[in-house]
Order: C-alpha cells, then sequence, then structure tokens
C-alpha cells in the first residue's frame, strides 16, 4: 500500500496520463515557475522578517507618529476655520 491505500502501480499509471496529457514541456515550464514563485515568496518572506515588522518597539514608534498626524490635521483644520 501507498499514499492513502493507492499502491506504485497506481500512481505511476497517473503520471503517465498526466504526461500524456499535458506534455514534458509544459510540466517542466510548469515546474520551473513553481519553483521560481516558491523562492521569491521565501525571499520575500526572509526581507519582511529582517525589516523588523514585528517588532513591538517600532509598532509603537509608528502609532505615536500616526497618533501625531492626525492631532496636526485637527490642529490645521481648526486654525483654517477660524
Amino acid at each position: 500500500m501507498g499514499l492513502g491505500g493507492i499502491s506504485m502501480w497506481q500512481l505511476l499509471l497517473i503520471l503517465l496520463i498526466v504526461v500524456m496529457v499535458f506534455g514534458t514541456k509544459k510540466l517542466k515550464s510548469l515546474g520551473g515557475d513553481l519553483g521560481g514563485a516558491l523562492k521569491s515568496f521565501r525571499t520575500a518572506m526572509d526581507s519582511d522578517d529582517k525589516d523588523g515588522k514585528d517588532d513591538p518597539e517600532r509598532l509603537e514608534q509608528s502609532t505615536s507618529d500616526a497618533e501625531f498626524a492626525e492631532h496636526k490635521d485637527k490642529s490645521e483644520s481648526s486654525s483654517e476655520s477660524s
């Protein structure tokens, strides 16, 4: 028994049918595209971790900056209406 009750012969038969339907060139390009997508995803995840976006101190600082900008906008709008 193989994966989930499927024998090795059944897996080989499925693989043969897939190769016959799609062709080896299409499967090769599909594999390359999938590999490239995974590589770019991993690179993006690694660069995101290095940036420290999950750093609590950085999150607190960005929140205080946003609050400052909000207060600044309110004071500008109140001075314009006067």
